[in-house]
């Protein structure tokens, strides 16, 4: 029997960018710059650039939601077209929880559509990977995608849906 699947956060042309909110390195200093539009096809599209001057080097887009049981559900489905660079996609069980789960995934120049699991997801908090288990799936609280890749670049990443299955 195939589990429903529910949107956890779908972009279209109505969308409220004003939901995401943006975390720059300058958070420690950096210079870093990204930001959140909404395209003409009613994509979300996290774009900007990763510098690592004074100690920086990431942006991170994330959105709260309103904590959610996900017990009857295994894995994040994510509908996006990258530019060839890697992402990692965190999530939160609380709105308290300090550390985030996170998966990494390397984007193609064309539309795709990635299976994370939750069992594969890290804990991690600023940066290193916590001696934590991975994300049991039990609530959602957050939803997030960061650029971290150690390099001075743009980067522009396309997102359409985020669901879970």
């Amino acid at each position: 029997m195939m589990r429903e699947e529910v949107t956890i956060f779908d972009f279209n042309k109505t969308s409220n960018r004003k939901q995401w909110d943006l975390v720059n390195d300058e958070v420690m200093g950096g210079i870093s710059m990204g930001l959140l539009q909404i395209d003409d096809d009613g994509n979300g599209v996290f774009s900007g650039h990763v510098s690592l001057e004074n100690n920086g080097g990431f942006c991170l887009i994330k959105h709260d939601i309103n904590r959610i049981s996900v017990e009857k559900y295994s894995s994040f489905v994510i509908k996006l077209k990258g530019d060839g660079k890697n992402y990692a996609f965190r999530c939160k069980s609380g709105e308290h929880q300090r550390h985030t789960y996170s998966y990494s995934f390397k984007t193609t120049k064309d539309w795709q559509t990635i299976q994370i699991p939750f069992k594969e997801m890290e804990a991690v908090f600023r940066g290193d990977n916590l001696e934590l288990p991975n994300y049991h799936g039990d609530f959602l609280a957050q939803i997030a995608f960061i650029i971290k890749n150690g390099v001075a670049e743009d980067f522009t990443l396309k997102i359409d849906s985020i669901k879970i299955v």
